[in-house]
């Protein structure tokens, strides 16, 4: 009976850890997408217009921001200073929906992320040196940073998914996304529960993301073990 039931809970894991690979091909689909319209805009010898970026990724992502029960909390495109021809930062970035935070309130549509209204987001001036954008530069390859808390926009734990976008072996920047970990939770609890065990999703340093064990919290570090359960295309495992 027992190894019928551990037969049964493994069964579960892997079918939880599916559920897990197919909500990021999704992701992972949506930002090949934009990318590829991206890339279509003219370019000319200055640069390629930033409001010509900001009318292309706004209708990119502005339609999912709207969705009922939305996946996404924040999504659009980060220029490298090349792409546009000058040395200034240039987010085309919405946000959807934020629920109520001490900083923010809340809010009931789409807004573009507006940096010069946030005094404290200076940092982002050398933005090209953070995880969501460094790696993603050097791998080539689409990178998922967190979870971490958001305090520029979110004031919560996300989950950030940045895919680079290169033109002639060249970065011109990033196509990402921003996920709430308590949206991924409602993703993915139901498949984890399921597996008739306490299961971790954790990502590639160990740090708790989603979690049936309600004494694993959201960023805890938790021991790998060597029947963990890669969640194939991604950097995460179930333990």
């Amino acid at each position: 009976m027992a190894d019928v039931v551990g037969t049964q809970a493994g069964a579960g894991v892997a079918e939880a850890a599916e559920r897990v690979s197919a909500l990021f091909a999704r992701i992972q689909d949506s930002l090949i997408g934009w990318r590829d319209a991206i890339l279509g805009e003219e370019s000319t010898d200055s640069g390629t217009a930033p409001a010509a970026i900001d009318a292309t990724v706004g209708a990119l992502v502005i339609p999912l921001l709207r969705e009922d029960d939305p996946l996404l909390v924040g999504a659009g495109f980060i220029a490298a200073p090349e792409f546009t021809g000058g040395d200034d930062l240039h987010f085309s970035w919405w946000l959807g929906p934020l629920e109520e935070n001490p900083v923010f309130g809340s809010t009931t549509e789409p807004s573009r992320l507006d940096l010069a209204s946030r005094s404290y987001s200076d940092y982002l001036r050398d933005f090209r040196s953070l995880e969501w954008y460094s790696i993603p530069q050097t791998t080539h390859r689409t990178h998922i940073t967190g979870p971490y808390v958001d305090h520029l926009c979110a004031c919560d734990y996300i989950v950030t998914v940045t895919s680079p976008v290169e033109r002639d072996g060249r970065m011109i920047g990033v196509v990402g996304v921003d996920v709430y970990v308590k949206r991924l939770e409602r993703e993915l609890l139901p498949a984890m529960l399921a597996a008739g065990r306490p299961v971790v999703l954790v990502n590639e340093a160990g740090r708790a993301m989603v979690s049936t064990d309600p004494a694993v919290l959201v960023g805890d570090v938790v021991a790998t073990a060597e029947d963990a359960v890669r969640c194939a295309g991604t950097p995460f495992r179930l333990v």
